[in-house]
């Protein structure tokens, strides 16, 4: 089963300024490719953003703006089950940017690694990125796009090993979520169903 972690680093507090994008291409125990880019949000920087990815106007001025670096990301993303770390957060970037450039919505599902790791490891204080990367003794560049996606794309591949399902289907009902979804002039996010207190995960 393939899937595609994606991350997203903007230039401001607007969801529609992304200046970094980073893509991994993943199976349930590999990662298959990668691809990363900076972009031009054609907008200004906050000085806040910049402390926290170290990326500035001027590193983004021959950078690709969005509506030209779209046919690519569309092309990884279409069709194919995304995942990011709160998703929340990259799929508001990807729906406001497209609504801002005026381009079509494209059709794919996705997921949150962060309310799947609540569901596997609900013991951790916290599920924070960094915080799932030192449990499982990832050493990564915190808020650099392509090596946050290559952690949550690892924090997939951890959760389906240790819920011992290859099958997304059988993945999601064992913790008991559903699918998100992107879909033209639409979306809906991914869920936890409710269950009864006395239902616990099962790892085997």
């Amino acid at each position: 089963m393939n899937f595609v972690s994606i991350d997203f680093e903007t230039a401001n507090e607007k969801r529609y300024s992304p200046c970094a994008v980073g893509i991994v291409i993943a199976n349930e125990k590999e990662i298959l490719d990668e691809y990363y880019s900076l972009i031009n949000p054609e907008t200004y920087f906050n000085p806040f953003n910049i402390r926290v990815h170290g990326i500035r106007e001027e590193d983004v001025q021959d950078a690709m703006t969005f509506p030209e670096i779209w046919p690519t990301l569309n092309n990884y993303l279409t069709g194919n089950l995304v995942v990011a770390h709160n998703a929340s957060f990259d799929m508001s970037v990807i729906r406001q940017s497209l609504d801002r450039n005026r381009l079509n919505y494209p059709e794919m599902d996705y997921l949150c690694t962060a309310n799947i790791a609540k569901q596997v490891w609900p013991e951790m204080e916290n599920h924070k990125l960094n915080t799932l990367a030192a449990h499982h003794g990832i050493n990564f560049n915190h808020h650099n796009a392509i090596e946050d996606a290559r952690v949550a794309a690892k924090v997939m591949q951890r959760a389906m090993e240790t819920v011992e399902e290859n099958s997304i289907d059988s993945f999601l009902k064992q913790c008991n979520m559903t699918k998100g979804r992107i879909f033209e002039r639409g979306y809906y996010p991914p869920k936890v169903k409710r269950i009864k207190k006395y239902t616990t995960l099962r790892v085997r």
